[in-house]
């Protein structure tokens, strides 16, 4: 009896380790963001090799990764973005983010409440030290100025990227969504859902705001890249995340990813 109770304590064990070691299953959300430090996460700051986070402008702060730039004298064109360490292929991507401040002097008027997340973006490590932006697509985060003029977030541009939309291929710099202004400071959620036959779309608070599909390499609006980088019409079905820093501070409580099924 003794020796059927051990065999059996045995097998459970076998099974709780088994288990504990068994990947995460898709469809599943995964915290990107640990909301303690930036474990994980690879600033690329133009003017600064990666890994180089230039006036600890990416930082945690009471738990929220938060985008700043009271270290800075002026903005000076420090466009930064902080990557993800891996990649990512067929997945939806949960963002939620709000604006805070005032702009950091020296930044451009259009760079007022505007960050994004880039994502199907090359590696940090291959970037030019000089590199404005990775070749990526951008899921724009734009935040109202209180007007009463219209400033929809959640609209797309692509940097040295072009996509189609309904059958032709765009390639103007950005696209604008369908979604409505959020003025103030207040949290807004915004999914980007990638699927493996490269259909991408936009949603922001439960609204569809933005569809495209088709996402290509092409030449435009990327400066300072290393040689032989760029592959005009090269499709990309996957790549790596990063949040921006455009110079308005921003900042974010989640990063989540929920990877899908083929």
């Amino acid at each position: 009896m003794e020796r059927a109770k051990l065999t059996t304590l045995l097998g459970v064990a076998v099974l709780l380790l088994v288990l504990g070691c068994t990947p995460q299953n898709k469809n599943e959300w995964e915290n990107l963001f640990n909301g303690k430090d930036l474990e994980g996460w690879i600033p690329k700051i133009t003017g600064y090799p990666a890994g180089e986070n230039y006036g600890e402008t990416f930082r945690v702060e009471d738990g929220l990764l938060t985008v700043s730039y009271d270290k800075y004298y002026r903005f000076d064109n420090r466009f930064g973005h902080l990557f993800y360490e891996k990649p990512f292929s067929n997945y939806v991507l949960r963002v939620e983010y709000r604006f805070i401040g005032e702009q950091v002097e020296g930044g451009a008027a259009w760079a007022t409440r505007n960050s994004g997340v880039m994502f199907h973006s090359q590696a940090p490590e291959t970037m030019g030290e000089q590199q404005d932006f990775p070749i990526s697509l951008e899921a724009q985060f734009l935040g109202g100025l209180s007007d009463g003029n219209p400033r929809p977030t959640g609209s797309l541009c692509t940097p040295g990227t072009h996509v189609d939309i309904d059958g032709v291929q765009i390639t103007d710099h950005c696209i604008t969504s369908t979604a409505k202004t959020y003025d103030g400071d207040q949290w807004i959620t915004m999914d980007i859902v990638a699927r493996a036959n490269g259909e991408i779309a936009h949603v922001v608070e439960g609204d569809t705001v933005m569809k495209y599909s088709n996402p290509v390499m092409g030449i435009g609006m990327v400066s300072n890249l290393k040689d032989n980088i760029m592959e005009d019409g090269k499709p990309l079905n996957g790549g790596y995340f990063a949040l921006q820093s455009e110079s308005h501070p921003v900042q974010f409580r989640k990063v989540m990813i929920k990877q899908l099924k083929d």
